[in-house]
């Protein structure tokens, strides 16, 4: 794909940004808060606090644009690591976690991945709302997470440093989270 004449390069965004050129905060949102909005908005449903939590990662990176490691992550990458965090801590602040003493119960039972696959994996419509109703009562860091992997697609190694997870326990973190919504939805 051909860049306009003035479109910025990655890294002459984050140059301008660093110069504090408004030129680079003004590509930086243009070509990357539809991505970030689209991933804060799955978890933030009110559509104003979405917004918000959009702008304030916007206003964090163009304050901390000197972390910024582009042989670590993307811009974009680097952005949703920023979005993540913000968001986790708005949702906990809105909604503080609350364990049941249920999820204990859930590492009882052991199942593979592919019994979990298939037992999730569904075009039933009814069964689909039942494993979505049982995903908003999921926590929000269990929420992003499935997010993260399910609707982004983003590859674990992106994701472990979205999230400060190492790969390996986020590979074990999300089949717990997929083994507690089988488990749960088996119940139903």
């Amino acid at each position: 794909m051909r860049r306009r004449k003035s479109e910025l390069t990655e890294q002459q965004i984050v140059e301008a940004v660093k110069a504090g050129r408004q030129e680079g905060q003004h590509q930086m949102v243009c070509r990357y808060a539809q991505r970030v909005f689209a991933m804060i908005v799955r978890q933030v449903t009110d559509v104003m606090d979405a917004q918000e939590q959009t702008q304030d990662t916007f206003m964090r990176a163009f304050s901390h644009i000197d972390s910024y490691d582009s042989q670590r992550a993307s811009l974009s990458t680097w952005l949703c690591r920023i979005a993540y965090r913000l968001t986790l801590d708005f949702l906990k602040r809105r909604h503080p976690l609350v364990v049941s003493i249920d999820d204990s119960k859930e590492c009882l039972n052991d199942i593979s991945s592919e019994e979990l696959e298939a037992g999730l994996s569904t075009a039933d419509e009814e069964r689909i709302l039942q494993l979505q109703q049982l995903v908003d009562e999921l926590s929000a860091d269990e929420q992003m997470l499935l997010t993260l992997y399910y609707f982004e697609d983003r590859p674990l190694k992106e994701i472990a440093y979205i999230t400060g997870i190492e790969a390996g326990p986020l590979a074990k973190r999300l089949y717990r989270i997929r083994r507690k919504l089988y488990n749960r939805l088996t119940r139903i």
